[in-house]
């Protein structure tokens, strides 16, 4: 029997994966909160039936991505999207506040993809080949392959419109 301490060390050990998760498929912090506590109450649930055919952090991929789907469907859609940080903390150093803004820029740019497209640049970022990205989504390796390139051709485009290039 699986015991609630080795599953929360295990949770603890990939708590990475619940916050980039959650930040790509929701713009604020307070529904970053709510899907982050989805994902672990879900991976929790599904913890018993875990069989170990494959690492601990491809199984939590899986459960993450599929609850923030699901959670993400649930969501209604804001009027307004996407917005930036209002107040922006001075940070002395020009290449921090410079990446800093590539990022949120970047988060922007995600959180107008649809939820499949965000999963795939999810898995990407995490480093994921083509092939475990087509077997974490369920999809053939070559069409986790093209939709991938499409995916950054679009978010590419995005970027583009802000007025910012990478």
């Amino acid at each position: 029997m699986k015991t609630q301490q080795e599953f929360l060390k295990l949770i603890d050990k990939h708590k990475g994966i619940l916050y980039k998760v959650s930040r790509m498929y929701m713009d604020n912090s307070e529904d970053q909160n709510d899907l982050v506590q989805e994902i672990v109450m879900q991976l929790w649930k599904s913890y018993e039936r875990f069989e170990g055919n494959s690492q601990f952090s491809t199984w939590m991929y899986r459960v993450s991505l599929n609850t923030a789907l699901t959670y993400f469907k649930k969501e209604k859609k804001k009027s307004e999207r996407f917005t930036f940080l209002e107040n922006v903390d001075k940070v002395d150093e020009v290449d921090s506040n410079e990446k800093e803004q590539q990022l949120e820029l970047f988060y922007k740019a995600v959180h107008e993809l649809n939820k499949v497209e965000k999963a795939l640049i999810f898995l990407f970022l995490e480093g994921q080949s083509h092939k475990e990205i087509g077997q974490n989504l369920g999809i053939t390796e070559g069409n986790a392959r093209v939709k991938l390139n499409r995916t950054k051709d679009k978010l590419q485009n995005i970027i583009k419109t802000y007025g910012y290039e990478f």
